[in-house]
């Protein structure tokens, strides 16, 4: 177990110290800014496709080394995958941080089960899916994604996750 945390704690200070993929990309097919009013987070994502397919993708921002850490792991994650790949992602990761997925039961989590262990901290679970919540109000042609009430893109699909 402290060998997990450990490694949870490296990849979290090394994607916050040099996150892949921040910035923004020109000309974008696909736009959504997100907030975690609780914590302040504060994302955009932007994405550009070719057909169906992530040619690129990026976001910038002012959050917390979770949502950094999460929003870099996931632009890599969906980079060159299509649409569907990365919407099955957006649940598989869902249901992994909120304890409803084993990593193990999954085929595409790979190095994104560092984040299983957000499940047991409740308060950083939100902070852990802002960029997920925002690639999919991309993906949804919504403007913005909010992880609270109403405005969560997604509340019906993960209730108060």
């Amino acid at each position: 177990m402290a060998d997990y945390k450990s490694l949870y704690q490296e990849v979290i200070l090394d994607h916050n110290k040099k996150p892949r993929n921040y910035g923004t990309i020109a000309h974008a097919s696909h736009h959504a800014d997100g907030e975690n009013p609780l914590c302040g987070d504060h994302i955009s994502v932007t994405l550009k496709l070719d057909g169906e397919n992530i040619a690129a993708i990026a976001f910038e921002g002012e959050s917390c080394a979770i949502c950094k850490a999460s929003a870099s792991m996931m632009t890599a994650a969906v980079k060159g995958k299509t649409c569907a790949d990365a919407e099955m992602l957006i649940r598989e990761f869902r249901d992994m941080v909120t304890g409803k997925l084993e990593p193990a039961a999954s085929d595409h989590i790979g190095r994104l089960a560092v984040f299983a262990g957000v499940r047991d901290l409740p308060s950083r679970v939100k902070c852990a899916i802002l960029p997920w919540h925002t690639l999919h109000a991309a993906f949804s042609s919504v403007a913005s994604a909010s992880t609270e009430a109403e405005d969560d893109p997604m509340r019906t699909l993960i209730g108060s996750a």
